[in-house]
C-alpha cells in the first residue's frame, strides 16, 4: 500500500470535510474511502475519493472547492457528477437529490430520478484515527457495490469490489444486536473509542 498517498488523500478529506462543514454543505464520502472510514482503518490503495452531495449544493461546493485550489476535471454530465483534481488526487462528487416521495435520487445525467439504496446517508459518520467523516450506509455501501455491474453493464464488476463487499459483510457480522444498519462501527465504537 502507498502510505505517503494516502495519508495526502487522507489530508484532502479532512480539508475538504472542514470546508464543506464551515460553508454549510452536506458531503458524504462513498466507495473504497467510506468503507475505510467505516472499518477504521486504511484497507488498500484507492485511485481517487469520491463523495455523495446534494445538486443544490454543487455551485457552491464548486466555488468552494476551486478556492482550495482544485481544478474542475471535465467527465460526467455537470448535472450528474463534479470531477476536480489538486495535487494529482482526483476527488468525484456525484450528486443526489430527493425525490417527491423523500427518496434519496440520482440527480442528473441518463439515470435522474432512479432512487439510491435506503439508508444511503443515514449513517453515523465514520473515522479514521482522529478524522471523522460522514459516510454512505454500509448496507447501501454493499447493495451500490454489488448492483452497479446490473444497473450500468458498461461498468465491469471489479475484485476490488468483492474483497469490500466481504470486508463490510464482515464488520456488520461483528456488530452488537440491532446495529447493522449503520448506526454502529467498527471504526467509530471500536475497542478504546465509547
Amino acid at each position: 500500500m502507498n502510505r505517503e498517498r494516502a495519508a495526502r488523500q487522507l489530508a484532502l478529506v479532512a480539508e475538504v470535510s472542514a470546508a464543506a462543514r464551515e460553508h454549510g454543505i452536506p458531503l458524504w464520502l462513498r466507495g473504497g474511502w467510506a468503507m475505510d472510514f467505516f472499518l477504521g482503518e486504511v484497507t488498500r490503495d484507492h485511485g481517487d475519493i469520491d463523495w455523495f452531495a446534494w445538486a443544490r449544493d454543487a455551485a457552491r461546493l464548486a466555488g468552494v472547492l476551486t478556492r482550495l485550489g482544485h481544478a474542475p476535471v471535465p467527465g460526467p454530465p455537470p448535472g450528474l457528477q463534479l470531477d476536480f483534481v489538486k495535487d494529482g488526487l482526483d476527488s468525484s462528487f456525484t450528486l443526489v437529490d430527493r425525490d417527491a416521495a423523500g427518496r434519496v435520487v440520482v440527480a442528473g445525467g441518463p439515470w435522474a430520478g432512479t432512487p439510491w439504496p435506503d439508508g444511503l446517508l443515514d449513517a453515523q459518520p465514520g473515522r479514521i484515527g482522529a478524522l471523522e467523516a460522514a459516510i454512505v450506509g454500509p448496507a447501501a455501501q454493499i447493495e451500490i457495490k454489488r448492483m452497479m455491474p446490473v444497473w450500468d453493464p458498461s461498468r465491469p464488476r471489479r475484485a476490488k469490489d468483492a474483497e469490500d463487499v466481504a470486508r463490510l459483510r464482515a464488520a456488520l457480522s461483528r456488530a452488537p444486536r440491532g446495529t447493522s444498519d449503520g448506526h454502529w462501527s467498527p471504526g467509530r465504537w471500536g475497542p478504546g473509542r465509547g
